[in-house]
């Protein structure tokens, strides 16, 4: 099976590369500003934008399968339409699709739920067989503490004490995997979240024991938060991030059973990413 990975650069993307070279996969990995070094050695590597679905169609040739990547900030860039018949063309079959638990959680939110609902809309209507992935929080948002953790081994975030069942991106890979090599996930949408509701305290201690350091975490109000979000995302998508990791609504609270349906264990805890990702933060 050949396989087409988008958004191969991130950290759904290149973990799901790594899983499928690692079965044997032929894989191509795609993303704006790909290099060889994102790659393990044998894996075809193509820069390439979902923003221009004409330029995609060379990497599509010949593929079976299509992890579709949402696009992320720059979903409402993307002609899905465009995208799912550059796919056909070129001869795919199944598409798997990383979506947003937004979606279901937040769906009159322009930052978090319309756009990619549009995306899931144009997926289901595309005639392939699809697969679609709503994960939540990413343990890896983390790394943005990497360089205040590596300079006084401190922590800063707001809501200290709130949960949510943040997830690793190889857990979500490792789904992504299934779908796209697998039968049996035809018209499926998984809900995935980590095992547990995990604080952003309770972060900075995993932190803490995965580097044999101290950690210190201060608070930060809202209002300090919102001024430092601003410095990278529009308003409006830090406004509605504040409300989610401030005032998760119950669905945003659910742990989901289904990484445990599709891969039969249990999802890795965010202690578990901590310890494999401590060098980053050293």
């Amino acid at each position: 099976m050949r396989i087409v990975v988008t958004g191969a650069t991130g950290n759904v993307g290149g973990a799901l590369v790594r899983t499928l070279a690692a079965d044997g996969a032929q894989v191509t990995a795609t993303s704006r500003n790909i290099t060889a070094s994102d790659v393990p050695d044998g894996v075809r590597h193509v820069r390439s934008d979902l923003t221009d679905a004409d330029g995609l169609r060379p990497v599509l040739d010949g593929a079976d399968a299509l992890f579709f990547q949402n696009g992320g900030g720059s979903a409402h860039l993307i002609d899905p339409h465009a995208v799912l018949d550059a796919a056909k063309a070129g001869g795919v079959r199944r598409v798997v699709l990383l979506s947003s638990l937004g979606v279901a959680t937040r769906p009159d939110s322009a930052s978090h739920g319309v756009v990619t609902k549009a995306i899931e809309d144009a997926v289901r209507d595309s005639g392939l067989d699809w697969t679609i992935l709503r994960p939540g929080g990413f343990n890896s948002n983390t790394y943005a503490w990497i360089e205040s953790v590596r300079a006084s081994r401190t922590v800063a975030a707001p809501f200290g004490d709130v949960g949510l069942p943040t997830i690793d991106p190889s857990d979500i890979a490792a789904v992504g995997a299934s779908a796209l090599r697998q039968d049996g996930h035809t018209g499926q949408v998984y809900e995935l979240t980590g095992p547990a509701l995990v604080t952003p305290r309770q972060q900075a201690e995993a932190l803490a024991e995965a580097l044999g350091e101290p950690v210190r975490f201060v608070e930060l109000t809202r209002e300090q938060a919102l001024e430092h979000m601003l410095r990278f995302m529009p308003e409006p998508v830090a406004e509605t991030t504040l409300s989610i990791l401030g005032e998760p609504n119950e669905a945003e609270l659910r742990v989901s059973p289904d990484v445990e349906r599709v891969l039969g264990r249990a999802p890795r805890a965010y202690a578990d990413w901590a310890r494999d990702n401590a060098p980053a933060f050293r």
